[in-house]
């Protein structure tokens, strides 16, 4: 990879780093803000945060569109200062229904990354598991420093400044893109390249299916752990650890260790064929969530671990699929179009999760998610078997 290319791809990897925890920052800090706003409870908080996640379901459609015919450089341009003008809204935001909209606002331009800055990392990769896991990597080191940074920041500066440097950042971040970035020639929907694997019409739409009914089940796994760890960790811990920064520390751990798991699998998924792989590692899932439900203390502590590293681990998928089916040309509309239907399915996670959590407790909420994962299992039977040559890829 010349220098331009390693710069291009590590902003880009950064931008998925900045993706994911931004989307996090309000889950991490919501007692605080609960508290601030006057609410008794963070439960009935927490509801106020679904726009974010509903916009970034929603928002693909569009975003991945724009991606195709007008260019990905541009809208990843709109990405970097869209969510970090939105990251400064929220800091100055007054009560619970200003902070929703900012959030919701926020949702909007996060949704533009995955159908626009993954399609516009691998394409021309030699080697796309492995350069997808990578990028899944670093998804999920930005999960770990919202959990880290938010913890902290909260912990000296107050939920507001949580908000505000991440955003400032995000704009320094998009006028070093402008610069770095060379423009496009032309736009996606005006290049025609092969994908990996052609298949005949049903059987494509057979994959595509089945990879949105599998990536909405998986996605509300991801929404209720990511969105509900830092109040797990705060009840099951308790009389341990009590500090907000320390439990922060804690959860950042957890997801760095759990993000290695995507590199791992992105280069067996240039190896091992596609549905051998994802259905072993969501199988395993049902009984560590179950594990996890009963669990206290430290024990909490290491079964979240293994829930994480195999909720993480099942990420890369997605992506894999639509790099090995579809070509290049339209991969952003066809990811634009399975992130709205997913997406915006697993967002009832945000909404539900407070209030689930408020009526029956997180040992029920993991019991339903082991359901969940065995729902992921059972739509997986039914994707169709690939070609030999695409597992020695």
């Amino acid at each position: 990879m010349s220098p331009p290319a390693r710069s291009v791809a590590l902003l880009l990897n950064i931008a998925h780093a900045l993706d994911h925890l931004f989307l996090l920052i309000f889950a991490t800090a919501v007692a605080a803000i609960a508290a601030d706003f006057g609410f008794s409870r963070w439960e009935d908080l927490m509801p106020y945060g679904v726009g974010a996640f509903l916009m970034f379901g929603l928002g693909s459609l569009p975003a991945g569109k724009l991606g195709d015919s007008w260019g990905r450089r541009p809208m990843m341009l709109v990405f970097f200062f869209g969510m970090g003008a939105s990251a400064l809204l929220a800091a100055a935001t007054q009560n619970a229904w200003q902070l929703a909209a900012a959030l919701t606002l926020l949702g909007a331009f996060s949704a533009i990354y995955h159908p626009v800055g993954i399609p516009m990392l691998v394409q021309g990769a030699k080697k796309p598991g492995a350069t997808i896991g990578i990028n899944g990597l670093s998804g999920n080191l930005g999960i770990a420093a919202a959990a880290l940074a938010t913890g902290f920041l909260v912990h000296l500066a107050g939920w507001r400044a949580a908000f505000a440097v991440p955003g400032l950042l995000c704009i320094a971040l998009g006028l070093l893109f402008a610069r770095v970035v060379p423009a496009e020639a032309q736009p996606p929907s005006r290049r025609k390249t092969a994908s990996a694997i052609a298949l005949a019409p049903g059987q494509l739409a057979r994959v595509l299916v089945v990879m949105t009914v599998a990536s909405a089940t998986a996605g509300l796994l991801f929404n209720l752990t990511t969105n509900g760890n830092a109040q797990l960790l705060t009840e099951r811990l308790g009389g341990l650890v009590n500090d907000p920064a320390t439990i922060g520390l804690l959860l950042a751990g957890v997801y760095a260790l759990a993000s290695l798991s995507q590199v791992v699998v992105g280069r067996l998924l240039d190896r091992v064929p596609l549905k051998r792989l994802q259905l072993g590692i969501v199988l395993c899932q049902a009984p560590l969530l179950a594990l996890a439900s009963q669990a206290q203390g430290w024990w909490l502590y290491a079964a979240l671990l293994g829930v994480m590293v195999l909720i993480f681990g099942a990420i890369p998928f997605t992506d894999a699929v639509i790099v090995r089916y579809v070509d290049d040309h339209m991969r952003s509309r066809v990811a634009g179009l399975r992130l709205t239907l997913s997406l915006g399915f697993s967002s009832l996670a945000v909404w539900a999760l407070g209030p689930v959590v408020k009526a029956a407790g997180f040992g029920t909420l993991f019991l339903w998610m082991a359901g969940i994962s065995l729902c992921t299992a059972a739509a997986l039977l039914a994707m169709p078997g690939e070609p030999r040559r695409a597992a020695a890829a």
